[in-house]
């Protein structure tokens, strides 16, 4: 293993591990990552807490001080996780974990009583449920050491190979021989994963995928706030939900697809498609041209990673806030015209928050519902949170239950004392 995986998860033989996992911020890079292409990441402050104890048998015990029961399996016998995930139960995500580790590292899970809390909103597109899914991850692996399994040994080296194959244990994929179970049913990538294992305190990180690639780090100055406004719409991925939400990756897959079929060649990615030669855009859009929403979605591909996220990363880096808030405002157009992932009450979010004055806004997440990130000067970063709600709930009343948060960029995912 590399040094930094090696201080990540280098193994400590204790019988009780607590680690940090925090949600993080999608500034730009939306749906980008399971289609090979760049997003723009902040892991934030605020995330879950993860406490595990050993226990005697093969029984794993998970309790979440958000949420009702307690999730019980026996790791000799994992059940099928597809039923708790159908409808949305945070345990389908805990029986994810467990049984792909069991199938990857067979015999290596020890048994554990688990307990999450958290300060992170859940279903407000900060990616709880994927905080959660590397969450158990890590604790287990730490608790049973499973680094040190050959298999592991083989496949994961380096923190953004963990941050893939965490991704891979979410959407069901394989990675190499790590043989992949269902997953939650979601046809997502490994973006959420690599912000977590991969982020920067006081910065953001530009990441690209399929492998997972850092492409550059941009600091984040004091000067300047993340103000995060909740819809109040829930962002399910889960449930009646995920047919909305897979449409926006199967339609990736699709004119992946046409391309394989009509060129002869074999690109893993569509990023790696419209890199494969001078006239591969051209025909992409030739192949995307009878339907509509695939066009629009490769449009919006094509945008957002190959000129928004880079231009918005440099528009940072120097300091340009004049020119990162146009490059957002594309971003959050290309989601409600190309992804069409935007409900009435983000969008509102979105524009309310640019009227106030913030350098830039937009949307982030799955889409369909969640929230709004809002880039302000620190030191009117409260006042600009309370005047943002004040004029969303005017717009929206029936959306009470909307919250707004002041965040920064935390560092990544940890073991605590």
């Amino acid at each position: 293993m590399s040094d930094p995986l090696e201080q990540l998860l280098e193994s400590t033989g204790a019988e009780t591990v607590r680690w940090f996992v925090p949600g993080r911020i999608e500034v730009l890079g939306k749906h980008t990552d399971y289609a090979g292409g760049r997003s723009l990441l902040a892991a934030v402050d605020a995330g879950h807490t993860l406490t595990a104890t050993a226990r005697a048998d093969r029984l794993l015990q998970v309790r979440s001080a958000g949420a009702e029961g307690v999730v019980v399996l026996d790791l000799d016998h994992p059940a099928e996780p597809s039923a708790d995930a159908a409808d949305g139960h945070w345990g389908g995500y805990v029986r994810t974990v467990a049984r792909r580790l069991e199938t990857n590292f067979p015999g290596r899970l020890r048994g554990a009583d688990v307990t999450v809390t958290s300060t992170l909103p859940l279903a407000a597109g900060m990616s709880s449920s994927s905080a959660l899914v590397v969450g158990l991850a890590l604790t287990l692996i730490d608790l049973s050491g499973v680094a040190a399994d050959p298999a592991f040994a083989r496949e994961i080296t380096t923190v953004e190979q963990l941050s893939e194959y965490l991704g891979t244990v979410e959407n069901g994929q394989s990675f190499g021989s790590l043989a992949g179970e269902r997953g939650v049913g979601t046809f997502g990538g490994s973006e959420d994963h690599t912000a977590m294992l991969c982020g920067a305190p006081g910065a953001l990180v530009q990441y690209s995928f399929c492998p997972v690639r850092h492409e550059r780090t941009i600091p984040l100055g004091a000067e300047l706030a993340l103000v995060v406004a909740v819809s109040g719409v829930e962002a399910a991925k889960t449930g009646a939900a995920r047919a909305d939400y897979n449409r926006v990756s199967l339609a990736v897959a699709e004119i992946l697809r046409r391309w394989r079929e009509d060129s002869g060649r074999t690109e893993p990615s569509l990023a790696a498609a419209v890199a494969s030669g001078p006239g591969a855009v051209r025909r992409l859009r030739e192949l995307a041209a009878d339907d509509e929403y695939l066009r629009g979605r490769l449009e919006q591909f094509l945008a957002e990673s190959e000129r928004l996220v880079p231009a918005a990363a440099l528009a940072l880096a120097e300091g340009d806030l004049a020119e990162l808030g146009p490059l957002v405002d594309a971003s959050q157009r290309g989601a409600e015209e190309g992804l069409r992932n935007q409900v009435p009450e983000t969008v509102a979010l979105q524009r309310l928050a640019r009227e106030l004055g913030a350098h830039a806004a937009s949307a982030f997440g799955a889409g369909f519902g969640g929230s709004v990130w809002a880039l302000v000067p620190a030191d009117a970063a409260e006042d600009f949170a309370g005047r943002w709600r004040a004029a969303y709930l005017a717009a929206h009343p029936e959306r009470s239950g909307a919250t707004t948060a002041v965040v920064h960029p935390g560092g990544p995912a940890r073991r605590l004392p």
